[in-house]
Parts: C-alpha cells; sequence; structure tokens
C-alpha cells in the first residue's frame, strides 16, 4: 500500500513569533477533526528534524480548546531581535516554514485534500 503524506499547510494555519532567542509556532487546526492528526504527527522529534540545524531544542504544548498545538523552537534566533544579525530574527518566517512539514496521512484524506 502507497503511503499517503501531506504538507500541513493543508491541515492547519500557524502563526509565529519571538520570545527572546525563541521562536513560537502556534499551528491551528483547519478543521477539528484534523486536530488528532496534528496531535498524533506534529511531534516534537519530527519538528525538531524540520528545523535541524536551525534550532536547539524544541518544546510542544496542547491547546485542545483551539484545536491547536504550540511550539517553542530553542535558540532558533541567534540571540533574539535586538542582536540578531539574522534577516528573521523575530522568527516570522518559522511558520511558513513549519506548514512545509510533510506528514503521513490516509490515503482517503490526501485524495480530499488534494481537490482542495
Amino acid at each position: 500500500m502507497k503511503k499517503s503524506t501531506a504538507q500541513l499547510r493543508l491541515l492547519a494555519h500557524a502563526r509565529s513569533g519571538d520570545k527572546g532567542n525563541t521562536a513560537n509556532v502556534g499551528l491551528i487546526a483547519l478543521e477539528p477533526e484534523y486536530y488528532p492528526i496534528l496531535q498524533r504527527e506534529v511531534t516534537t522529534a519530527r519538528v525538531a528534524r524540520h528545523f535541524k540545524g536551525m534550532v536547539n531544542g524544541v518544546e510542544r504544548f496542547e491547546l485542545p480548546n483551539l484545536n491547536a498545538l504550540n511550539f517553542l523552537l530553542h535558540e532558533a534566533l541567534d540571540g533574539g531581535g535586538t542582536i540578531s544579525l539574522k534577516t528573521d530574527a523575530q522568527g516570522k518566517v518559522f511558520s511558513t516554514a513549519l506548514l512545509r512539514m510533510e506528514i503521513p496521512v490516509t490515503p482517503a484524506l490526501a485524495r480530499r485534500l488534494a481537490r482542495k
């Protein structure tokens, strides 16, 4: 059986910003039925691999009342917005980068998402 994947952008939207040297990314399910998929598939290990070489540690917090996950990406901002020479010192593009991550989904869901 062929494995199906989908980019997170088809299942969620995201916002990001900074807290000192830590980027903060909120991942919010587009539909309540997608939240359990996000919970299961968007793990700290998978997010850490996705941002390999860019962060030094990932924490995840679940917000089931919002159908959302919140990630702290530690040491992502080269010291923070006021002292960093990085192009994105406030971590605004981390949300877009996370939405490009692919996760496994059922073939039926992959077909449904492809039609959107």
